[in-house]
């Protein structure tokens, strides 16, 4: 529901803000309505609205396409109720169904062998990301929506009142709005314009909650079931602790930390062997990697790791699942708060930790031989994001900054346990967050600590406040993608989300 609290909120911030110029291509020192940062599925969603409405838009995006994760590989939507998803959000499913109605669009598998696809049905959500690509462009291009890509804000300036009054891009050129929508994943925006932020997750007491702060108890879901040892040579303590494990959790349960929970890249694999590309080792390979891996199935854990979840075409949206997969746990706590080179380089360690992973899985000698075979059927899908840097978009940002603003999304609007008199959006996806670390248990072997899957009991109301900083703060700025929630995905399950 980032789409849905995009979109709706944008009727309601245009009147007082924008000015109504027409609209143009993007030139130097131009004004415009609104200003968007970030071509995620909420920034698509936000510029196609604010055009809906008559207004001018520019949406300003550092990477090379638009469309966020929901074109990177996540087509397997954890929407919830389906009856709460509306407005452009529901559109877009909407537009994948008709795609999907087009006999051209299906190259490796008829529809009818596809579950997913029901052809009487409204909607379809699950789809290949270039069907997704292709949705969103046709959204864009329809609304005359000028883009900005590979282009990135670095700095701005403010008014007397806090209000931002201009961005200065990466490119030289200077843009100003009536204002402005912080839709990356990172919070970007909010963060130069002195919005208060956080990252890591809050004790329990700050807001009242049962499921905030270090979890132990609670992380049963992909889960080691076997003892592993977290040395680096096996039962000596001195030699170290294989990588992303810590000697403790870091606090008791409920208590806060800056730890964040994981990312990883959801893998669009196929098991048509004439559309496959092969799992080949990595450069920079290191077995240290995937130690604990290779442990766990010897200690007797003979589970497939991986969450395959079917998409059209014979294609996939590949998750984490189980102990040890594709969440690079414990290794992405510096990502929220770093610089653009930093992130580069941490997403180019993790895509060889995938592509690590995939390859010892399919090939490695110490995997079991049932493991070994049923992934060599696979390969990547060599029709997804064609080019000389072959690779998803974007990693999988599950959370990083996070608003603080006057009003705070929590446990107990998840659970509808306060009123919401001003609702901007509705959400009703679990209250899900993946694990944030490894740790060393009493007895000597590893566990995983952070998942947290408890069901918020049906669809419940976000609030306006929840989307807009602290009214002493940047009073031109709407932020509905690291809106101001608690940590991890009870804002993500506050989206019953597109992306």
């Amino acid at each position: 529901m980032r789409t849905i609290i995009a979109t709706i909120s944008i009727a309601l911030f245009i009147a007082s803000h924008a000015c109504g110029a027409e609209i143009a291509p993007p030139r130097k020192d131009e004004h415009y309505d609104v200003v968007i940062y970030g071509g995620t599925s909420a920034g698509v969603a936000a510029a196609v609205q604010v055009r809906r409405l008559g207004k001018t838009v520019l949406l300003i995006e550092p990477r090379g396409h638009l469309g966020g994760l929901t074109i990177s590989g996540l087509g397997m939507t954890d929407s919830g109720n389906k009856s709460v998803i509306g407005g452009i959000s529901r559109e877009f499913y909407q537009r994948v169904k008709r795609k999907y109605d087009d006999p051209a669009n299906w190259k490796w598998q008829q529809p009818d062998q596809f579950r997913g696809y029901a052809p009487d049905s409204d909607a379809q959500w699950t789809f290949e990301p270039h069907i997704a690509e292709a949705v969103f462009a046709e959204m864009l291009d329809e609304a005359e929506v000028p883009a900005l890509k590979r282009i990135q804000v670095m700095q701005l300036s403010k008014s007397d009142t806090g209000a931002i009054s201009g961005l200065f891009l990466s490119d030289g050129r200077v843009v100003t709005g009536g204002a402005y929508i912080d839709a990356t994943y990172e919070g970007d925006l909010m963060a130069m314009a002195g919005v208060t932020t956080t990252v890591g997750r809050e004790a329990n007491a700050t807001y009242g909650e049962t499921l905030n702060g270090i979890q132990t108890a609670r992380a049963v879901s992909h889960q080691f079931t076997h003892q592993v040892d977290p040395y680096i040579t096996p039962g000596d303590p001195s030699s170290g602790l294989l990588p992303g494990i810590n000697k403790t959790p870091g606090g008791a349960d409920g208590t806060a930390d800056g730890l964040l929970q994981a990312y990883n890249y959801r893998l669009c694999i196929t098991d048509v062997k004439e559309n496959q590309r092969p799992f080949e080792k990595p450069v920079g390979y290191d077995e240290r990697d995937h130690e604990l891996l290779l442990r766990n199935f010897e200690a007797g854990d003979m589970r497939l790791p991986l969450a395959i979840s079917m998409m059209p075409n014979r294609k996939t949206d590949v998750n984490n699942n189980f102990a040890v997969s594709t969440d690079w746990i414990g290794m992405n706590h510096d990502y929220a708060e770093a610089n653009a080179s930093d992130r580069a380089a941490f997403e180019a360690r993790l895509k060889t930790y995938t592509h690590g992973l995939m390859w010892t899985l399919a090939n490695h000698p110490r995997v079991p031989e049932k493991i070994r075979n049923e992934v060599s059927r696979w390969g990547w899908a060599k029709d997804e994001w064609q080019g000389p840097d072959w690779w998803n978009y974007w990693p999988y940002v599950r959370e990083a900054r996070r608003m603080v603003s006057d009003y705070v999304h929590t446990e107990l609007d998840c659970r509808r346990l306060r009123d919401c008199p001003d609702p901007v959006g509705m959400g009703s996806y679990n209250m899900d967050s993946h694990h944030c670390q490894r740790y060393v248990t009493a007895e000597g072997f590893v566990r995983n600590e952070g998942d947290v899957q408890v069901s918020p009991g049906g669809p419940y109301l976000v609030s306006y406040r929840a989307i807009v900083p602290r009214k002493s703060e940047c009073p031109n700025l709407l932020v509905p993608v690291c809106l101001s929630a608690r940590t991890s995905r009870m804002a993500r399950s506050a989206w019953s989300r597109s992306s």
